[in-house]
């Protein structure tokens, strides 16, 4: 009998990065848009062929994006926001890209969309803008185009589509505020119209991704899915309703009520659900079963994963289907291409190509268990899987002794808030309304030869340590002439602001191309957490020592926290993430000693995905909280009264932890809140956040500079939820990806709109 696999998505950003290349390359003008689709096809082609030829059943078409798939999805369905023109026909690629980024080629410049994350992941998507009288038509073909040229080429053909629940849950309201739902009678429509289309080409399976119902969902959504979809009209195509990132739990009463053909439930995040959905879903429909982990690079342990499977073979038969937990967008695209991994530690691995190889040999098993070449391939994984397992590499004995070792005045400031806000005040004497940036400065070309010549040997020491110093000079003189208050050596030294930390702790591996996407075309390369992490010695003192060395002001200094230097890593599965998290704190906590001990007195340890790591179930909220606070508590504490320390959230909604928040004790937050102008506040005044607050007054991810007067009026937002005491300036985010001319201009803006403000609370 033969078993259907199929994948829910591959990565798009190519084998090498390609999109990544192209995209920016179309955006600097560089290429055509001619040329850009022709990148498209070929990785589009490649990833079909990848698929096809591992022995996939279905190859999935539509995962495909140039910026974001959630963004793609509103320009199938006509929701381009009015700022960018009026669209009649077909959404222009130069739109989508304005919307992403608020400026394209040939295009009158705007405010982006807003850009937040995706669950509990580090991808970021586009934020759907809904107004009360939103219309929904098809305004793309770019879908049904990807179709057409992967049946051409001979594939057998599953869309991947987001589904009308999860597109509304995900937007937000414009211009007035009213419930979502409501604009369901004009969605569904829309949406039957894609499948009238997709039946015309004779697809047979459409993938519906619809994660919401992993979420705590009200009566009031539960009941929308059942109308909605009674309501929807397959034309005859069978919908595979897909879900991942976690269980369905008390939405699976929903879910079995759905006219849809087939369900998908992730066993990775919660293996848990299988036993119960087994009992409730038909046995007369598909069942998929996301057994490879589409979030990790762990290779999968076959064994474990067979005695899940042939339990549910047992009672769904044939209409079993294999595949990965989500799509695998969260994963490298293929472990061959790391040379300079060593034999061991690869051997444990697998990337998004061998992920699919994985969900073949699972295949292979359940069909034909006695084949020989399958029992070799099965060998092969069970011994890396032990080896793993067993290597000295892996558990260090001191570092557990430490955590052991680690008490509740680990996680305590001699003073609270108050009392220590006073001894930073006459200590550091910051004026009102302090300004500062989020720690990194463009890394210009320049800066990435450097680094890059001294990885490959071009360089000695002595040489790069110079040349990069010579940078940090530069950048302490820019912010001296831009009059900032509080400086920053910005990162130079540094790649990624995770990476970087864990070239210098034990227990992290690196890949040479082991890139995923993050948002657009920025990618990032996560670092392998595989054994017990400790710090062997200082990672940024003489750095920081250095820049303070060039200025009178005061110079901050720049760390990663636990919990985001966790999340964006690939995590080790072989204990808690709270135990794994607590050592990384400890390493962090001896770098905060060290350097308050070389005189710096303002010091950053950021936790961009503090929110981003919240289970999304509320149940599991309280386990999270208590161990991140405890991590970050753990990291900060070491440090005297007059020593302030800050921390950094960015592209989060903060209202359900904004409790946990203040419970990290940083003396300053600096956060994300351009794009939602100033939204996010209101989290801080229902609650009254205590400590001082920074939000972002731009938007660094978009090249627009906002004159001084928008960042006025974004400080007077900002006004209205936190006291002018307490309110510190800054961008939004670090400066990293952004030019030197358009950073200058935004900075001397903004230092002009804290003037602005003085000026006005002096009167």
């Amino acid at each position: 009998m033969t078993q259907t696999t199929h994948i829910l998505g591959y990565p798009r950003i190519g084998a090498n990065r390609e999109m990544k290349k192209a995209v920016e390359a179309y955006w600097r003008k560089e290429i055509s848009a001619t040329q850009l689709e022709t990148v498209a096809s070929e990785i589009n082609h490649a990833n079909w062929k990848t698929q096809h030829d591992a022995g996939l059943s279905y190859v999935t078409v539509g995962d495909f994006s140039w910026y974001d798939h959630i963004l793609d999805m509103s320009v199938l369905l006509g929701v381009v926001p009015e700022r960018f023109g009026k669209v009649t026909g077909n959404v222009a690629l130069n739109t989508i890209f304005c919307m992403a980024r608020g400026q394209a080629p040939d295009t009158q410049e705007t405010t982006a969309c807003e850009m937040t994350k995706w669950f509990n992941t580090n991808y970021h998507y586009i934020v759907p803008e809904f107004t009360v009288n939103q219309t929904f038509r098809l305004a793309s073909d770019t879908l049904f185009k990807q179709i057409d040229h992967a049946t051409e080429a001979g594939y057998k053909v599953k869309p991947v589509i987001v589904g009308p629940l999860t597109y509304l849950w995900l937007g937000k309201t414009k211009g007035s505020d009213f419930n979502k739902l409501t604009l369901l009678e004009k969605l569904i429509p829309a949406y039957n119209a894609i499948f009238k289309h997709l039946k015309a080409k004779n697809i047979d399976w459409v993938q519906v991704d619809e994660p919401i119902l992993t979420l705590d969902l009200s009566s009031e959504w539960q009941a929308a899915f059942i109308d909605t979809y009674k309501k929807l009209d397959f034309a005859g195509t069978r919908g595979l309703l897909t879900t991942y990132f976690g269980a369905l739990d008390d939405n699976l009463a929903t879910v079995t009520q759905l006219p849809v053909a087939g369900l998908h439930i992730d066993l990775c995040t919660a293996p848990e659900q299988l036993t119960t959905v087994l009992k409730n879903w038909p046995h007369d429909k598909v069942l998929s079963l996301g057994v490879i982990n589409g979030r990790n690079i762990w290779r999968a342990d076959l064994n474990k994963i067979t005695a899940q499977l042939l339990t549910a073979k047992t009672q769904v038969g044939e209409k079993l289907w294999l595949s990965s937990s989500c799509s695998l967008l969260h994963t490298p695209v293929d472990l061959a291409q790391e040379t300079d991994l060593d034999a061991e530690l690869k051997s444990w691995l697998a990337f998004a190509k061998q992920k699919v190889q994985e969900i073949i040999l699972l295949s292979a098993i359940l069909t034909d268990e006695k084949n020989t070449t399958v029992q070799t391939q099965l060998a092969a994984n069970q011994q890396a899987i032990q080896a793993r397992q067993h290597s000295t590499r892996v558990h260090n004995a001191a570092v557990a002794q430490r955590v052991a070792a680690v008490t509740d005045n680990f996680a305590k400031r001699h003073s609270p808030y108050a009392a220590r806000a006073k001894q930073q005040h006459e200590a550091l004497k910051f004026p009102l309304f302090p300004t500062t940036t989020i720690g990194s400065f463009p890394q210009t070309n320049e800066i990435r030869t450097i680094r890059a010549d001294f990885k490959t040997g071009k360089i000695d020491q002595a040489t790069y340590i110079e040349k990069i110093k010579q940078h940090i000079a530069l950048v302490i003189k820019k912010q001296e002439a831009l009059d900032l208050d509080v400086l920053v050596h910005g990162e130079a030294e540094r790649n990624d602001m995770v990476e970087y930390f864990g070239e210098l702790l034990n227990g992290f591996a690196f890949t040479k191309n082991g890139w995923v996407q993050s948002y657009g075309s920025r990618c990032v390369k996560p670092p392998i957490i595989y054994g017990d992490v400790s710090r062997p010695q200082a990672m940024t003192v003489e750095w920081i020592r250095y820049a303070q060395s060039l200025t009178n002001r005061r110079m901050k200094g720049m760390l990663t926290g636990p919990v985001t230097i966790l999340a964006w890593s690939f995590v080790r599965d072989d204990q808690t993430h709270a135990t794994t998290a607590l050592q990384i704190a400890l390493a962090l906590r001896d770098e905060v000693t060290d350097l308050e001990q070389a005189g710096i007195r303002v010091i950053q340890i950021d936790e961009p995905a503090f929110r981003e790591s919240l289970p999304l179930r509320k149940q599991d909220w309280q386990y999270y909280l208590t161990w991140a606070v405890k991590c970050f508590r753990v990291a900060s504490s070491s440090v005297q009264d007059q020593t302030q320390i800050h921390t950094h959230m960015c592209y989060s909604e903060f209202n359900d932890v904004i409790k946990a928040i203040a419970e990290l004790d940083a003396d300053v937050i600096t956060l994300e809140s351009s794009r939602s102008e100033m939204e996010l506040l209101q989290a801080f005044e229902d609650f009254a956040y205590p400590n001082g607050i920074g939000p972002g007054v731009y938007d660094i991810h978009s090249p627009r500079v906002p004159p001084t007067q928008e960042m006025v009026k974004q400080l007077e937002k900002a006004l209205k939820y936190v006291p002018h005491e307490r309110l510190w300036v800054n961008p939004d985010c670090g400066l990293k990806t952004r030019g030197w001319p358009e950073v200058e201009q935004a900075l001397t803006n903004m230092v002009n709109a804290a003037k602005t403000l003085r000026k006005a609370y002096a009167a």
